[in-house]
């Protein structure tokens, strides 16, 4: 039985296993998945067989390119071995049809996490599985089975960006989709946030047919019967303004609405009428073609600069749809964690999975600058090293998951990579892995540039180091390494004199030498004080007062 989290918690690792291992049973109120896949590889490549070393070599279980090799082919055999018979069944078929590819590895892989999935899902919950075209015909045969054809509830398109021309044989892919599944029919539905305010200037034609009345202010309205549709209410049947009907209100409260100038007659004798304000009413509702929420541009000030970033109204419409104030959200793909800003910001409560170090840092980051949450304190981090043993096993296991976990122990943004991959290179700086830009007393921004050796080192590195200093023309050089410095690389370093600040009136050391072990003691870079530019700081976000405590689950 997996043990229960008391507080909201970001997880390092596979979620195959973190799901079995830490998320009980019916625990979970609202999932969100965008799982990555390689949509931009050509159908040929996508469905080519493979076999042999070479591919085996290559599997990453959540790169955006999934391989066929020894992964995907257990995986594979323990869902015929323990899935369900219509699982069996239709993993199977899809094997035979598609064959040993890329794209049979992805189906499989998602396959057995989605089982996991509606375990943990409430019976009270939904899934929104966003994903594109190149897959989502698969996907929903595989959500079909272990969710019930039943239980699906809508397939969302979403235009994440506008068409720019036609290519030279197809149309342009613009849209993303998004699949909806309830667990069971007593799912939480807020349908009152799925209207969207109607806009006085771009009304559809029945709406300003019936809206096309204003009164003195400019307000848009029309005027409704007050007549009962049941004529046998005897207690409000009554003489109003000399007119005797059945009415929908009591007396009083029609009295009182006159007053108020809700209710007119628009002519002597005639039956009175209420006024239906256009601004009033819920607004349009929202359809399963959802066009009105823009990708992230260039200039948005949420962009964080990851590239499969999701907008956080896209979430937010979500997640207030199928949920409630203080409710566990999943993502159990979370990138750089949108979901979880938008879980934050609406005052629920969640939980995030990834397999890159590198999200996970970029997920610290924006709960800080948006919440000012604190990572410990505020929620757990479970997967992580804690120890110097945790760290060097780690740098043995992935020497980028080291680099990027090394960086983020001083919030330092990471050089080279793709984010969300799981395989990176040298910055443009050649050898610096990571930057951290302050500004000085010339409102001018400086850079401190940070290597990561997880192996051996010498002076010969620290002379490197301070060689790109000169070249880059950057203030400080910060060297981080899992093992003890030498002697001689301690010289290199404090001959490498001084950088003055004006601004606090201090010298600070040009080149410093950090310990894996000194940063897990709290140890920090010695420069001046300034808000660290990480990806591109997230913008603060407003909630509502009060936090949320544990999760209870």
């Amino acid at each position: 039985m997996p043990r229960p989290i008391t507080k909201n918690t970001l997880f390092y690792g596979d979620n195959l296993p973190i799901l079995r291992e830490y998320i009980p049973d019916e625990t979970i109120d609202l999932i969100y998945l965008d799982p990555p896949f390689n949509s931009s590889r050509s159908y040929n490549v996508l469905f080519k067989d493979e076999s042999g070393k070479e591919a085996d070599a290559q599997i990453t279980a959540f790169e955006d390119t999934w391989h066929w090799g020894e992964d995907a082919e257990r995986t594979f055999h323990e869902l015929i071995q323990n899935a369900s018979i219509n699982v069996v069944n239709m993993i199977g078929a899809l094997r035979e049809f598609i064959g040993t590819n890329q794209m049979m590895a992805y189906l499989t892989m998602m396959t057995a996490r989605l089982i996991e999935l509606h375990r943990v899902l409430k019976s009270t919950g939904s899934i929104y599985l966003h994903c594109d075209p190149t897959a989502s015909h698969y996907l929903k045969v595989v959500l079909d089975t272990i969710f019930g054809v039943e239980n699906f509830r809508n397939e969302i398109i979403w235009q994440r960006t506008l068409a720019k021309g036609l290519t030279s044989r197809t149309l342009p892919n613009n849209h993303d989709i998004i699949f909806c599944y309830q667990k069971t029919d007593a799912v939480i539905w807020n349908s009152d946030s799925m209207f969207l305010p109607y806009d006085e200037s771009n009304l559809d034609e029945k709406t300003a047919g019936k809206y096309y009345l204003r009164d003195e202010s400019g307000r848009l309205y029309r005027f409704t019967s007050l007549i009962n549709p049941n004529p046998d209410r005897p207690n409000l049947t009554y003489e109003f303004l000399g007119v005797t009907k059945v009415w929908r209100w009591t007396k009083d409260r029609m009295e009182e609405a006159y007053r108020q100038g809700i209710v007119v007659q628009t002519r002597p004798g005639g039956v009175p009428q209420m006024k239906r304000y256009l601004d009033e009413q819920r607004g349009k509702p929202i359809g399963d073609i959802w066009t009105d929420i823009p990708p992230i541009n260039s200039q948005a000030q949420e962009r964080l600069g990851y590239p499969t970033q999701k907008p956080l109204a896209l979430l937010e419409r979500i997640i207030q749809a199928s949920s409630n104030e203080g409710d566990v959200i999943l993502d159990s793909f979370c990138g750089c964690g949108t979901a979880i800003a938008a879980s934050e910001k609406l005052k629920r409560k969640w939980i995030g999975i990834d397999i890159t170090h590198l999200s996970i840092s970029l997920m610290k980051y924006r709960l800080k600058d948006s919440f000012g949450l604190i990572e410990k304190k505020d929620y757990a981090v479970i997967g992580e090293p804690e120890s110097i043993d945790g760290a060097r096993q780690l740098a043995r296991d992935d020497r980028y998951q080291f680099q990027w976990w090394a960086l983020s122990l001083v919030q330092a943004k990471p050089l080279g990579g793709e984010s969300g991959g799981r395989e990176g290179k040298k910055g443009s700086d050649k050898g610096i892995d990571g930057v951290i830009n302050f500004v000085n007393e010339k409102s001018k921004t400086e850079r401190v540039l940070i290597q990561v050796k997880s192996g051996h080192v010498k002076s010969g590195d620290i002379r490197d180091l301070r060689g790109v200093l000169d070249r880059e023309e950057s203030a400080i050089g910060v060297f981080i390494t899992l093992e003890e410095p030498s002697k001689d690389m301690s010289t290199e370093a404090v001959s490498s004199g001084y950088y003055h600040s004006d601004l606090w009136q201090k010298d600070y050391p040009r080149v410093q030498i950090l310990t894996i072990e000194e940063l897990l003691n709290g140890q920090a870079i010695d420069m001046p004080k300034s808000i660290p530019s990480q990806f591109k700081q997230a913008g603060k976000v407003k909630k509502d007062e009060g936090k949320q405590s544990g999760l209870g689950i």
